[in-house]
């Protein structure tokens, strides 16, 4: 695999090294959030989120889980994300989680986790893995390659946005997701379904689905979340 020149820090994950793009918000401290890249990889437009939110007063760390890789085929970037062992994938983005915990940026004892199709689908893999270390969790359209494993230890708030029109992830299955979270976890998602497809908030567009005017929504949204259950 390659280097990606996104690529800004390295931190430490189950014996090994690590990749990530970290930004720091202006003020110097603030709360940290994870970004969980889609199945493009550590691209222009996760490293754009990764900021905006550094520029909303958080530390914000997007974990490179390809190694470098990224592609606009998605051909290839199907191929890569079942390439990518789930375990392996949480063992990544809890060694991210561990890192911002112990940043000396980082205030708070919980860190957000925002992530974008297969990025939304390990939000939850991580919130139900890391349990009371998540404090927030959003998923953009979330997807997981295979079953989601079990939600009993997942306690963070959840907030959800997805398309109507989203092949991927239909509203008929996010009801059913929800439904499942809440009856395993106790944690009740607060779902949001938009008039789009999916991948409506990502700009590079290469689905052709992209809605500003909904992206704009789910991130005013997203936004106010985090502030409210991180500070």
């Amino acid at each position: 695999m390659t280097d990606n020149p996104l690529q800004n820090v390295t931190f430490p994950s189950n014996g090994r090294t690590a990749h990530g793009y970290l930004a720091l918000p202006e003020a110097g401290t603030g709360p940290g959030v994870v970004v969980i890249q889609e199945w493009w990889g550590l691209t222009g437009h996760i490293a754009d989120v990764t900021n905006r939110l550094a520029a909303e007063g958080f530390v914000a760390l997007a974990p490179d889980l390809y190694g470098g890789t990224t592609t606009h085929d998605a051909d290839e970037a199907g191929r890569l994300m079942q390439e990518l062992p789930v375990d392996r994938a949480a063992t990544d983005l809890g060694g991210a989680v561990d890192f911002l915990l112990g940043h000396e940026a980082v205030v708070g004892d919980k860190v957000g986790a925002v992530g974008f199709c297969m990025g939304g689908g390990f939000v939850l893999v991580l919130a139900a893995q890391q349990g009371d270390k998540i404090g927030a969790a959003v998923p953009f359209y979330g997807v997981l390659g295979e079953d989601y494993p079990s939600f009993t230890n997942l306690s963070a708030p959840l907030l959800g946005h997805f398309g109507e029109e989203d092949e991927m992830a239909p509203p008929e299955a996010v009801e059913e997701l929800a439904e499942r979270i809440e009856a395993e976890s106790g944690v009740t998602p607060d779902f949001r379904i938009y008039p789009s497809g999916h991948a409506f908030f990502n700009e590079e567009n290469h689905l052709g689905t992209y809605d500003p005017e909904q992206a704009l929504k789910a991130w005013s949204a997203t936004r106010d979340f985090l502030r409210k259950h991180l500070g």
